[in-house]
């Protein structure tokens, strides 16, 4: 029985490369008879022309769905709107500008056949900005400590997922999307696939600081309470810290002043981060009760399965 794989793109200012991606899928999956193929391309409210680019693709390919979203609720929204719109027995996400390394595509799926149910491309060095190096890393040791990512497993833009781990995740309906986190949270076999990024076709990223620094809090506080048991230990800290000082300013050891004024800003510091890493999560958790929508979509064109996952 011939298997069917869906290709999840979100697009954002891509008018110029995403024609190039679709064309190699197209010449990479037609050389495997065993499987067929769909396009999920999601516009994440571009400011460019890439859904005339995509209605284009569309028009000539019935494989080819288009969703025009009408915010931009950023990259992880569009991904789950893209897979509660696939259909495929494997689903591979991956990137609009052409970096990702179609020509590993077999690559990225065998583990599949092999007891996995995700696989993800493992770069050895990433064909970015240092700046966004730094994201990645800060970002990279936020999943370890809050997510309880194993430190030899690395995610990438380039994966490739069974179907039910993608029904899984399809599950979350609020609004704080991370991809990374749900997978940790769907399966526990999970692998990498060494391969080469490549150059970007055309343009630059569409991550800026506080893009980056929504997406790092994010994933900190949408999937762990950590942070809250570390705000435990601070306070624990700070209550020790006044005790010590305190009793050497009555010995005499230490200026009474001092201790007074080491006392005041260490506590108010720590207040102040603890109140809003509290209002973070009561926020958050308001949103999700007033049922804040993770994407919100304009028209969908060529979609026929009827069988989205959406509520």
């Amino acid at each position: 029985m011939m298997a069917k794989i869906s290709f999840v793109i979100p697009c954002y200012r891509s008018e110029k490369t995403i024609r190039d991606v679709y064309n190699e899928i197209l010449s990479t999956v037609k050389a495997k008879e065993e499987y067929s193929y769909e396009v999920v391309a999601v516009n994440d409210c571009s400011p460019d022309q890439v859904l005339d680019v995509l209605l284009d693709i569309a028009g000539q390919d019935k494989q080819f769905i288009v969703i025009d979203c009408a915010k931009n609720m950023g990259k992880h929204a569009a991904l789950m709107a893209g897979f509660r719109h696939s259909s495929g027995d494997i689903v591979v996400c991956l990137d609009d500008d052409g970096q990702c390394p179609l020509d590993h595509l077999w690559e990225l799926i065998e583990p599949l056949n092999n007891g996995y149910d995700v696989s993800m491309a493992q770069y050895g060095r990433k064909k970015q900005s240092n700046f966004k190096n730094i994201g990645s890393y800060g970002n990279e040791l936020m999943m370890r400590w809050m997510l309880g990512k194993p430190k030899n497993f690395q995610f990438a833009n380039f994966a490739a997922f069974k179907k039910f781990v993608v029904e899984e995740m399809c599950r979350y309906t609020n609004a704080y999307s991370y991809v990374n986190g749900l997978v940790l949270r769907s399966t526990i076999k999970y692998t990498n696939v060494p391969m080469e990024e490549r150059c970007r076709a055309a343009g630059t990223g569409g991550y800026t600081f506080s893009k980056s620094l929504k997406l790092w809090i994010n994933g900190m506080t949408a999937f762990s309470v950590r942070p809250l048991r570390i705000a435990t230990g601070m306070g624990i800290f700070s209550f020790i810290a006044g005790l010590v000082f305190g009793i050497l300013a009555l010995f005499g050891i230490c200026p009474f002043l001092f201790a007074i004024y080491f006392i005041i800003f260490l506590l108010a510091g720590m207040m102040m981060l603890l109140i809003g890493l509290i209002g973070e999560y009561i926020g958050r958790t308001y949103m999700c009760i007033n049922n804040e929508p993770q994407y919100v979509i304009r028209q969908v064109w060529n979609y026929r399965d009827g069988n989205d996952r959406s509520n």
